[in-house]
């Protein structure tokens, strides 16, 4: 072989071999770690993306006007009237307390919605298994915090009348998950 076409032939030899680095690289960094995979990452970035379109929130099933006689439920939305959410008559017709957004409240209206979980750790989950969507699925638990919190879910009186709102925003709290894999990802089924 001729010194030009020996030196040609380790050019090309060589670019072969960066390509060849390269793809096996590629390969490794992201063939290991897909959207797919059953990893704490991915269950984690896949609640963080459901919980940011879906806040946790006081009054799930409330449309206002609403009116109540249960004295429980009153003593509920007496807090938010307290907190300048919502305004308040007493039907004496009927014997019910009629609720009211104010203007105030209208931002807030009608499911007073106090916030949006972040996962800050995924803490065990299932084996994948075919559930009834036809795709693999996991429970996950997990803890998070929450974020966005308005100052009037902070306030002691609305704290101590929604007792489960209160422990969910206090710090790190705790809850399960169902997680389905599809082809982008995991997600949360609806």
């Amino acid at each position: 072989m001729t010194p030009a076409r020996n030196n040609s032939f380790l050019k090309a030899l060589a670019a072969t071999a960066l390509s060849l680095f390269t793809v096996a690289i590629l390969v490794t960094t992201t063939g290991c770690n897909t959207k797919t995979k059953p990893t704490p990452e991915n269950f984690t970035q896949a609640l963080n993306a459901h919980f940011l379109d879906h806040p946790d929130c006081l009054l799930v099933d409330v449309k206002f006007p609403y009116a109540t006689a249960d004295p429980a439920k009153t003593k509920q939305m007496n807090t938010l009237v307290k907190s300048l959410l919502l305004e308040s008559s007493f039907e004496y017709a009927v014997r019910t307390t009629r609720y009211t957004p104010t203007p105030t409240g209208a931002r807030y209206a009608p499911r007073f919605c106090y916030g949006t979980r972040v996962i800050t750790s995924i803490d065990s989950f299932t084996p994948p298994a075919k559930g009834p969507t036809g795709y693999p699925e996991t429970q996950a638990t997990f803890h998070y915090k929450m974020q966005d919190v308005p100052v009037w879910a902070k306030s002691p009186d609305v704290m101590a009348a929604f007792p489960e709102m209160a422990a969910k925003t206090k710090g790190d709290a705790t809850d399960k998950a169902t997680l389905a894999q599809t082809l982008s990802g995991w997600q949360v089924p609806e």
